[in-house]
């Protein structure tokens, strides 16, 4: 039993990793109505770029939120460039094609200035474990819990109580209405990806002490991130967070308890979630169904 418990606890805590980075997939799902197939590569770059700053000299949390703020408005530049010029097409094949360019462009990029080999990450909350109850947890891995609680937190504050969050709900949901009110649909566009981006950049640095920084590392991560995103809904933030929780959990007990699974192909629990889902519930456990007209 308290190997149960321990896996469960082990699984929320990569879960939380999960769900944070599913998030910043749905905020610029939201903003745009396309999946970012770049988001994990921005995330990486992110962590490039607090990795570097930290090298430098700046102080380790310092170095995080000057990379986020960086990545902020490398997602606000992105949104303008390259995703703003398709977005009135009636098709969104354009705009995931372009994604995938930027995943390619970002990772190549990330090895040209870095280089491919792995590099330590400092953990953002130092070493050693914390037991309770006969269960092992990393301060990493409790420091990244807290955090993604006190994200989560603040967005849903700043989505639900602000008069900027009514805006950029506004902007998604019905941007012709919303300009026809006022809303600057295009600007609130531009800070949805801005955000994402910069959520992105947090979670590269909160995981890179465990996967090693290179321009690879979050290649696994995005597919987790996927099946979290599609398990909750991919226009609902809580249902990212709890698909998020969801996935590391049951990765974690199907690699301990199903012998077929183990501990080298847990990424196939990944992929049967996001094909369950697209088959019995396409819009996601906490998804709006969508109705078309015809």
């Amino acid at each position: 039993m308290d190997l149960f418990f321990q896996q469960v606890l082990d699984g929320i805590t990569a879960g939380a990793i999960y769900g944070a980075l599913a998030l910043s997939i749905v905020l610029v799902y939201r903003a745009s109505g396309i999946v970012n197939f770049a988001q994990g590569e921005m995330a990486m770059f992110g962590a490039f770029i607090t990795w570097q700053l930290y090298s430098w000299g700046f102080p380790l949390v310092a170095s995080i939120v000057i990379a986020m703020l960086i990545s902020f408005f490398g997602g606000v530049a992105t949104e303008r460039i390259f995703i703003r010029p398709f977005a009135k097409n009636p098709s969104h094949l354009p705009l995931i094609i372009v994604t995938l360019g930027i995943m390619l462009v970002i990772n190549s990029g990330a090895g040209w200035l870095w280089g491919y080999l792995t590099k330590e990450f400092p953990p953002v909350y130092g070493e050693g474990a914390i037991r309770v109850a006969g269960m092992s947890i990393s301060r990493q891995g409790l420091g990244t819990i807290a955090s993604v609680i006190a994200v989560a937190g603040v967005l849903f504050w700043l989505f639900q109580k602000t008069k900027f969050g009514l805006y950029l709900r506004a902007a998604s949901s019905n941007p012709e209405s919303a300009a026809l009110s006022g809303v600057p649909v295009g600007r609130m566009l531009m800070i949805g990806w801005g955000l994402a981006a910069a959520l992105g950049s947090l979670v590269g640095a909160l995981v890179a002490p465990q996967l090693f920084l290179q321009p690879n590392m979050a290649t696994t991560l995005l597919l987790y991130a996927f099946a979290a995103a599609a398990l909750g809904g991919f226009d609902s933030p809580v249902g990212a967070l709890v698909g998020g929780l969801i996935v590391g959990v049951s990765e974690n007990l199907a690699g301990t308890y199903i012998s077929l699974i183990g501990n080298e192909f847990k990424q196939g629990v990944a992929l049967a979630i996001i094909m369950c889902v697209l088959m019995f519930k396409p819009e996601g456990l906490f998804g709006k169904k969508t109705v078309v007209r015809v």
